[in-house]
C-alpha cells in the first residue's frame, strides 16, 4: 500500500523540521560545548544541567511550559507580538524553537566530548606556531573533532524526526504545517488504520536501525569513546 498525500505531506514536513533544527542546533550547541569543554567556572555544573535536562523531563512537561512561555501571555510571545512576528505556538516556528530546545544535549554532549578528548594540547602547538583563535578551531580542533560533530548531527537530526510529546504539545495537530510523522502515526492509530500506521512505523524502525549503525561506526572512529 502506497503513502497518502497526507502521509507524504507529513514526512516531507518532518525532514524539514530536522534539517532545519539539526543545522540551528550545530551553530548554537558548538559554543556552548566549547565553553563547557573549557571552563572551570563554577556555573558549569548549572549550566550542564541546565542543557541535559530535557534527558530526564517529560517532554509534556517541558512542552506544556514552552506553551506558556511562546503563548500570547508568555514573556516570549509578548516578545514576538510585539515585533509583529505573531505568537509562536502551532505554527511551524514554533516546532523550529521546540525542537531545538528539546534535542539541545544530543548535539551539546557528543561535541564536549569531543573537545574534551582533544586536551589542550592542539591549541597549544598550534599557538607556538603563530595560529590564532579562529585559524586554530577552524584548521585544527575542527577536524580533530569531526567525528564528535557528525555524531551530533545525527543524534540530533533522528531524535527531532522522533519527537512526539513536545511537538504535539507546541505544533498540535495542524495538516501541512505542524503534523509531523509521528503525529500522524497517532492518528492513524486513532483511526484504527493500522496498516497506514504500519507502514510509517516500519519506515520510523527502518530508520532508527540506519542511525543505530551510523552512530555504532562513529563510535568505532572515537576509539570507543562514549557517545553521551
Amino acid at each position: 500500500m502506497a503513502l497518502s498525500a497526507a502521509d507524504l505531506t507529513a514526512v516531507w514536513l518532518t525532514l524539514k523540521l530536522a534539517t532545519i533544527v539539526t543545522l540551528l542546533l550545530l551553530l548554537i550547541a558548538t559554543p556552548i560545548a566549547w565553553w563547557l569543554a573549557n571552563t572551570h567556572s563554577r556555573a558549569k555544573g548549572p549550566v550542564s544541567a541546565v542543557v541535559a535536562l530535557p534527558l530526564v523531563l517529560p517532554p509534556s512537561v517541558l512542552g506544556f511550559y514552552l506553551l506558556l512561555a511562546l503563548g500570547p501571555n508568555g514573556p516570549v510571545g509578548q516578545l514576538t507580538t510585539a515585533l509583529g512576528i505573531g505568537t509562536l505556538p502551532f505554527t511551524f516556528a514554533g516546532l523550529v524553537v521546540a525542537s531545538v530546545i528539546y534535542s539541545l544535549p544530543f548535539v551539546v554532549q557528543p561535541i564536549q566530548n569531543a573537545l574534551e578528548a582533544l586536551g589542550k594540547r592542539p591549541r597549544e602547538v598550534a599557538a607556538t606556531l603563530g595560529a590564532g583563535p579562529w585559524d586554530t578551531f577552524f584548521n585544527v580542533i575542527l577536524p580533530l573533532a569531526r567525528p564528535g560533530f557528525y555524531t551530533a548531527a545525527v543524534l540530533g537530526f533522528a531524535h527531532t524526526v522522533g519527537e512526539f510529546g513536545v511537538v504535539l504539545m507546541i505544533g498540535g495537530n495542524i495538516p501541512g504545517a505542524t503534523r509531523v510523522i509521528s503525529v500522524q502515526i497517532y492518528d492513524h492509530v486513532e483511526a484504527l488504520e493500522y496498516t497506514e500506521a504500519h507502514i510509517l512505523s516500519i519506515g520510523m524502525v527502518v530508520f532508527s536501525f540506519i542511525v543505530l549503525m551510523l552512530l555504532y561506526g562513529f563510535r568505532r572512529q572515537q576509539g570507543g569513546r562514549k557517545l553521551l
